[in-house]
């Protein structure tokens, strides 16, 4: 994961914790407040009917009895009926030690001895990946069990020439429904039957059992009026297949946001390369309506020699010279006048060619096409005056 998005997530996280907390308070601050003052009437009312007890007695009273209940006793075991009821028989231990490896935790019943405490350590750090290996079993099979029972359904579906898609959306939501309907609403109204809570009360526990956060208000099995000492056992293996639905179910989501990452990704880089590809022809376009930028200069190039013949002298085997439209012959200077054979020549050369062109017999060009191989180098002449050029010649 990249920096930038592991960064925005914990922000939203940060931003989800702090939305969450205003809510929470702006609900439970005033029902507290409200118990604080109910509480503060009834000590009031309780000393101005025994005048006998005061102020700091009853508080130690009041703490003593609030450590009791912290330690799992249950006021109403005082009854000669409920007298040999104990919180860890051999039921609620069992539920006890599934809340630990579940790390559901609710905190009805807490250790009090410091041997109990050692041992909770170990029994925690064995058991917890003991049945993370079981719940991942479990919910592969589970999962596999109502695929394959919503596959059957997706096959009729089919043969009604159903579109793919909306198959897949319909399983999608059956696969939740059948989930919902076996392990969170079936549960829902045995609790209300045999817990005799209300159906916010029983969804309230099911939500909170199952995404283990496990507050421990309510708890089921939790009342001494239940004898039996098969029923918490039964709900921890409820607890098991719905912690398994609920990871499968989890699975898939990640599975799906997965998927929409990566189309997310490939439709992200196809926008880009269009919006590469509309800046180019937008350019292009611009560019043309402005005109094409001027051709940066060529540097010149010697002229191809002209084809020797038979009649012409090996003194004229050089090309002529294009003559120059302007400016006028500079005058000599001093590195000119140190050579003044080889400006005769060039004179010679030029007045040759404009009298070849009044003429309209100029020397035939070379063929364009493939460049002839430069011809050998004549050895240099001698420096001095150069040699006219015999009028008898023919050109």
């Amino acid at each position: 994961m990249r920096g930038t998005t592991l960064l925005a997530l914990l922000a939203l996280v940060l931003l989800y914790l702090v939305s969450g907390a205003l809510v929470f308070r702006a609900l439970e601050q005033p029902h507290e407040q409200q118990a604080q003052r109910e509480l503060r009437e009834v000590r009031e009312k309780f000393l101005r009917t025994y005048p006998c007890v005061n102020d700091q007695e009853l508080g130690n009273f009041i703490k003593e009895v609030a450590d009791a209940l912290g330690g799992g006793a249950d006021p109403e075991t005082n009854s000669t009926s409920n007298s040999s009821r104990s919180a860890w028989d051999l039921g609620s231990a069992f539920f006890f030690s599934g809340t630990i490896i579940t790390t559901i935790g609710y905190g009805n019943a807490a250790l009090r001895t410091d041997a109990g405490r050692l041992f909770c350590i170990f029994y925690a750090l064995v058991g917890i990946p003991l049945f993370g290996i079981l719940l991942a079993g479990v919910g592969d099979r589970l999962g596999s069990s109502l695929r394959r029972g919503i596959g059957h359904i997706e096959a009729i579906f089919l043969k009604w020439h159903v579109p793919p898609e909306l198959v897949r959306m319909l399983s999608a939501v059956l696969f939740l429904l059948v989930g919902c309907l076996l392990f969170v609403l079936t549960p829902m109204f045995v609790f209300c039957y045999v817990e005799g809570w209300s159906k916010l009360e029983a969804i309230y526990f099911v939500i909170v059992t199952l995404t283990t956060v496990g507050f421990g208000d309510y708890v089921a099995g939790a009342d001494p009026n239940h004898d039996s000492p098969a029923y918490q056992p039964l709900v921890w293996f409820w607890i098991l297949l719905g912690l398994a639905y609920f990871a499968s179910v989890l699975t898939t989501i990640g599975n799906w946001l997965r998927v929409v990452s990566r189309r997310t990704r490939a439709e992200m880089g196809g926008l880009t390369a269009q919006a590469a590809s509309w800046t180019g022809t937008v350019t292009a376009r611009v560019t043309q309506r402005a005109g094409p930028p001027a051709p940066p200069p060529e540097k010149e190039k010697p002229p191809l020699p002209p084809p020797r013949s038979s009649a012409q002298p090996a003194s004229q085997s050089r090309p002529p010279t294009p003559p120059q439209k302007s400016e006028p012959p500079s005058p000599p200077t001093a590195s000119a006048l140190d050579y003044p054979s080889e400006n005769l020549a060039f004179i010679d050369e030029s007045s040759d060619t404009q009298s070849e062109r009044e003429r309209g017999c100029a020397l035939p060009r070379a063929p364009r096409g493939r460049r002839r191989p430069n011809p050998p180098r004549k050895p240099a002449r001698p420096r001095g005056p150069g040699r006219p050029r015999d009028k008898s010649e023919p050109v």
